[in-house]
């Protein structure tokens, strides 16, 4: 069945004039106005709400961030500062190291050299005389301990090298326990020492003398056929006789030979 466009038309009024009345006030245009003016002014009173608090919220960032730049800076300035530190003392921990090395190297070569200082001086002992050798007797056990320290063993080299240089300086003269050459027990002796050289005993009530020098089995006294030189000798130091020149017989041997000559 066809319809013309004015039957069309007023089918189309009819429905239209039967639609709900509340459909028309819906499509109002001052109710849409009123509702588009109300979301409106949620929308600025929204609007500006955020744009109070980005104000306020505003100037406590901006001094946040200055003061976090603040700190960044110091804290590089902190850091360039520690890293020149670092690097001052990484020299000086370099220096040291080098220090330490050459001073280990310099201790490594004296021990070496006071290791052979302590085996001359032990060879040295039995030519020593017999006074000296019994006085150094407790330093030279400590040389002889292993596990002595490089300085105690320092000093002790030392005590025993100046004493013997002090003993070589001067005339001692005491009695003294001698073993002579030939003599079965030991005897007490009146003995006097010319510096480590040689030196003389005397048995003074059996008008006997003999003369002492180191020899390559060590100290060694051999008799001397007048004692008469030698009781004058200790008479003048102890001051029982006038002062005045003895002469008393001396004997002189040669390292490299090994011999004497009276």
């Amino acid at each position: 069945m066809m319809f013309s466009p004015l039957r069309f038309t007023r089918w189309s009024c009819l429905a239209l004039g039967l639609l709900p009345l509340t459909t028309w006030a819906a499509a109002d245009p001052a109710e849409q106005v009123g509702k588009a003016a109300g979301d409106w002014l949620k929308a600025r009173s929204e609007t500006v709400r955020l744009q109070s608090d980005w104000a306020a919220q505003r100037q406590l960032l901006e001094s946040t961030v200055k003061a976090l730049e603040e700190r960044a800076g110091s804290m590089e300035d902190k850091r360039d500062h520690l890293l020149a530190k670092t690097a001052g003392v990484q020299a000086e921990l370099t220096a040291v190291g080098a220090k330490n090395r050459a001073t280990g190297t310099g201790l490594e070569s004296t021990e070496a050299k006071l290791k052979l200082l302590t085996e001359q001086l032990q060879k040295l002992r039995p030519a020593l005389p017999p006074r000296l050798s019994a006085a150094l007797d407790l330093p030279y056990q400590s040389l002889a301990e292993p596990g002595l320290a490089l300085g105690e063993r320092m000093q002790l080299a030392m005590t025993v090298l100046n004493r013997c240089i002090q003993f070589n300086r001067m005339i001692t003269c005491g009695e003294e326990e001698v073993a002579p050459a030939g003599e079965s027990t030991p005897k007490s002796l009146e003995v006097i020492y010319w510096g480590l050289s040689h030196g003389y005993a005397l048995d003074r009530a059996a008008g006997r003398a003999w003369s002492g020098a180191p020899g390559p089995q060590g100290w060694r006294w051999e008799a001397l056929a007048a004692a008469a030189p030698v009781i004058r000798l200790i008479d003048v130091y102890n001051d029982r006789a006038e002062p005045e020149f003895v002469m008393a017989p001396v004997q002189v041997r040669h390292a490299a030979a090994g011999g004497s000559t009276p």
